[in-house]
C-alpha cells in the first residue's frame, strides 16, 4: 500500500523519488523486492545516520546500496557535533545540543570520547579540519549520494561547506583505519 500510494503521488508529479529512512537491510530489501514484483517505482535512496563513529551502513546495507543503486542520504556526518571536538573533556557548550540533552540520544558516552580523540587526532596530524575530515570521509564512501549538513552559525556552515573540497589521502584513511579499530562499536 505504502510503494502503490508513492507510485501515485510519482506518477502526479508530486514527487520525483522514493527514499526510506532509518531502515535496515532487510527492510530495504523488502520495498525493493515488492516494486519489481508489483511494476511499482523503486527506492532510490535510504536516509540513515551515518560517520565516523556511527558506521552501522558499512556492514550489510552498503552491500544492499551497492549492488541495489540505492545510495545512502547520511544524516549527523558529525554525530550530532561530536566530531567536532565541541565536548571534549567535559564540556557542554551553552545551547549545544548536549546542553539539552545530555547523551545525546545515546550517542555520548565515554568510548564515544575516547574515538573522537583518535580522529581529532588524525585531523591535528594530517593539519585538517576535523569537521572537514569527517565529512569529507562520508562523502569519499562508494554508497554515498550526499551527507546532510546542518549549521547553527555562517561559520560552521562555511566549514561544513569547505568539507567538498577535501580530499583525504592514504595516510589519512589509514589513520582513520586504524582509529576505527582501536574504537570500533563506541556508540
Amino acid at each position: 500500500e505504502t510503494l502503490e500510494g508513492l507510485s501515485d503521488a510519482l506518477k502526479a508529479g508530486k514527487i520525483r523519488a522514493i527514499g526510506l529512512s532509518n531502515e535496515s537491510a532487510w527492510g530495504t530489501m523488502q520495498f525493493l523486492r515488492l516494486a519489481e514484483q508489483h511494476g511499482l517505482p523503486r527506492v532510490a535512496s535510504i536516509q540513515n545516520e551515518y560517520n565516523l563513529i556511527c558506521r552501522l551502513f558499512d556492514t550489510d546495507l552498503a552491500e544492499v546500496a551497492h549492488h541495489e543503486d540505492v545510495g545512502l542520504l547520511a544524516f549527523s556526518p558529525l554525530a550530532a557535533g561530536i566530531l567536532t571536538g565541541k565536548y571534549q573533556g567535559g564540556v557542554i557548550p551553552e545551547g549545544s545540543r548536549r546542553s539539552r540533552v545530555e547523551t545525546l540520544g545515546g550517542r555520548w558516552g565515554p568510548q564515544t570520547e575516547a574515538a573522537t580523540q583518535a580522529y581529532l587526532d588524525v585531523a591535528k596530524r594530517h593539519g585538517l579540519d576535523p569537521a572537514q575530515m569527517a565529512i569529507a570521509f562520508c562523502l569519499a564512501r562508494p554508497f554515498m549520494t550526499s551527507a546532510i549538513i546542518g549549521a547553527t552559525t555562517m561559520d560552521q556552515l562555511n566549514t561544513a561547506i569547505g568539507s567538498k573540497n577535501v580530499s583525504l589521502s592514504d595516510a589519512v584513511l589509514q589513520d582513520i583505519a586504524a582509529a576505527r579499530g582501536a574504537h570500533p562499536m563506541p556508540i
